[in-house]
């Protein structure tokens, strides 16, 4: 047997219910300071400085990703 619900609710409604936290706040944070980032001018030494953070394993995973991406491009560093 196969049962089916359709269930008509906004994405709002629906993290309420599945009793996810209201992460709204953070995500204006997070736009906010990216607006900023644009607005003063994203330079290489920017974007270097946000991958080492975000990657997983630091300056070794940020290094492994680098040297991946040389080698699909050719270059010869």
């Amino acid at each position: 047997m196969k049962v089916t619900v359709d269930i008509d609710c906004t994405p709002e409604e629906a993290r309420r219910f599945m009793g996810l936290p209201d992460l709204s706040s953070l995500h204006e944070a997070y736009l906010s300071k990216m607006r900023t980032a644009i607005e003063q001018g994203v330079t290489p030494d920017t974007i270097q400085s946000m991958m080492q953070s975000w990657g997983p394993m630091g300056e070794a995973g940020f290094n492994l990703w680098r040297q991946m991406l040389d080698n699909m491009g050719g270059s010869s560093k």
